[in-house]
């Protein structure tokens, strides 16, 4: 009686641990890493801008060991005044056993001559770690979004309207003509969006550079505003660039009011400090450098197709083994950014700093352009659907990617359980993977190449093999292209059907979509089942997470601090 309650507990426990036959298992990190310090290095721009800049680093201290100093133009190397603050951070670092520090520039241009001034002095103060510089804003998309947001805000009319976009703090004509083209990239995104009559940049000059270079060159640029505001159409001009706020008084506001108030012009001069972008920016910085600890949170997209409920529910299903180790939300749909962006911002709330991105689609390389692009992760435009341009997303997060299941072995083994399903006499038997498909012949080719590789694994699987197996595609979409493929899918039933059967098995996530439709009228067997729900496509999921966490994630972590990332599934078909 003992033994036989013993075995029942043990086989319950056993269920209890095993989902579907497999075994979810997490990669393991190790739980303490070198401490990671962030200075930000912030322009001093008097008491109220300084306290604005304190109000957006006081939220990112909330996450982060970080401090901050503010230094100004008079920063000369080690004898300036600002100088005495830099060692002050790097002492209370060392003091707190850091052993990274990530410098991070709350400064628009790379150019600007105080980041070059200390960056210049950096090894001359005293560190026992490791220093690290950090890009600076205008290499980043999300800035580039704030000036969209500020163009956006003012224009009404963009055909009818010249931009002005204003910069500030060259030195010479070489610093000048740098900062211009780090405006003009930035204004790059402006014009992939809304086409104005004209865009132009002007750089006003710090108040380092030299007197009369400074008047002359800020005169400049003021006659240009001017030139343009006397021209046909609206003018928009942006101040952007981080300047000095003493008062509310002594602003960049009440400069720009004064300057041109009796110019015919419309300008937003909200300061680029007080966009959440900022914020953003800053926590994205910092989670590229925070390595993975032991059970922090990993967040998961998964995008595949989506459809209706019972679609909806088998995806679900699928999922719901690995909801244990992982926060996991869905964006159903063909890249849709609004919904990406509402499930990476329901993962962001929930803490998570680091996002793995499923493209649950057969083919790997299928939306990656589209979606590598709304995630931040390529500059490319992808090609444009209804002519339009997909937003970026707005995030903090690291984010990797992976996608395409139809090219991993574990198909294969769905694919033989659905022809079990209905298959009598193999020998006899011709059978059908028959895919949706897709527009581009190259893509159909290469799949054909992946699926036969599917096909010689199941015919082995069976003795004698089958009649006869292929892969197909009806490519429903494109008309032209699915015309070609159908008299083949017919041709290829016809001929299966002497002195034989037809058996199609429905390579699709869920179902069979319109196969019946455009098959009517011929002699055949279907399995309309699809691929979800099914273990394998859960130990795909788990795999690829799991790849993404051990090679993507973890190579933030010096010193080989991942271990046993082993990946275990078993009980697999394949």
């Amino acid at each position: 009686m003992v033994k036989k309650l013993t075995l029942i507990i043990f086989l319950l426990l056993l269920i209890a641990e095993n989902v579907w036959g497999m075994q979810i298992k997490r990669p393991k990190l190790k739980a303490q890493t070198p401490q990671i310090g962030f200075l930000v290095l912030a322009p001093d721009r008097g008491f109220v801008g300084n306290n604005e800049t304190l109000s957006v680093f006081q939220k990112f201290k909330k996450e982060y060991l970080a401090k901050i100093i503010f230094v100004g133009r008079k920063y000369d190397g080690l004898n300036s005044n600002y100088s005495e603050y830099i060692q002050k951070a790097f002492s209370s670092f060392d003091e707190l056993s850091v052993s990274k520090v990530v410098i991070l520039p709350l400064f628009l241009s790379k150019y600007n001559h105080i980041l070059q001034e200390v960056r210049k002095n950096l090894p001359a103060y005293n560190f026992k770690g490791q220093i690290h510089w950090n890009e600076t804003m205008s290499e980043s998309y999300l800035t580039a979004q704030i000036l969209f947001d500020r163009v956006n805000k003012i224009s009404s009319n963009p055909n009818q309207e010249k931009l002005v976009i204003l910069g500030r703090g060259a030195l010479d004509e070489k610093s000048e003509n740098l900062m211009k083209k780090e405006l003009e990239e930035l204004s790059d995104y402006i014009k992939q969006r809304k086409i104005f009559k004209s865009i132009q940049i002007g750089i006003y000059y710090s108040y380092n550079a030299k007197d009369k270079l400074r008047a002359l060159k800020d005169d400049e640029v003021h006659d240009m505003v001017i030139h343009t505001a006397a021209k046909k159409g609206n003018t928009l001009v942006i101040p952007f660039f981080i300047g000095p706020k003493y008062s509310n008084m002594m602003s960049l506001t009440h400069f720009f009011d004064r300057r041109f108030k009796d110019i015919d012009i419309i300008h937003n001069p909200e300061e680029i400090l007080l966009h959440p972008n900022i914020l953003l920016w800053m926590k994205k910085t910092a989670n590229k450098y925070m390595p993975l600890y032991r059970h922090e949170p990993i967040g998961v997209v998964i995008m595949p197709h989506g459809a209706t409920q019972p679609y909806n529910d088998a995806i679900e299903k699928t999922i719901e083994p690995l909801k244990s180790n992982y926060k996991i939300e869905m964006a159903y749909g063909m890249g849709d950014a609004v919904t990406i962006q509402n499930a990476v911002s329901k993962l962001e709330d929930q803490g998570i700093k680091k996002i793995v991105f499923v493209r649950m689609y057969p083919r790997s390389d299928q939306l990656k352009e589209k979606t590598d692009y709304i995630l931040g992760l390529s500059e490319k435009i992808p090609e444009q659907w209804d002519g339009l341009i997909p937003p970026q997303i707005r995030s903090s997060s690291i984010i990797n990617t992976f996608g395409g299941y139809e090219e991993d072995n574990l198909i294969a083994g769905i694919f033989l359980e659905r022809i079990k399903e209905i298959s009598k006499k193999p020998s006899e038997e011709t059978i059908i993977l028959l895919a949706h498909g897709s527009s581009d012949d190259q893509a159909e080719i290469l799949r054909k190449k992946k699926m036969k590789n599917h096909i010689d694994w199941i015919q082995k699987q069976f003795n004698p093999p089958f009649k006869n197996i292929k892969g197909m595609a009806l490519r429903e979409d494109w008309p032209d292209k699915r015309e070609k493929a159908l008299n083949e899918i017919k041709n290829i039933i016809e001929e299966g059907n002497k002195r034989g059967r037809v058996i199609v098995i429905s390579n699709r996530l869920y179902g069979s979509g319109p196969y019946k439709h455009f098959l009517k009228g011929l002699n055949f067997e279907m399995n309309s089942k699809g691929l979800a729900p099914h273990p394998n496509l859960t130990s795909w999921l788990e795999k690829g997470i799991a790849s993404v966490i051990k090679n993507e994630f973890s190579k933030q972590i010096s010193n080989q601090n991942v271990t046993d990332l082993n990946i275990k599934v078993s009980s697999t078909i394949r």
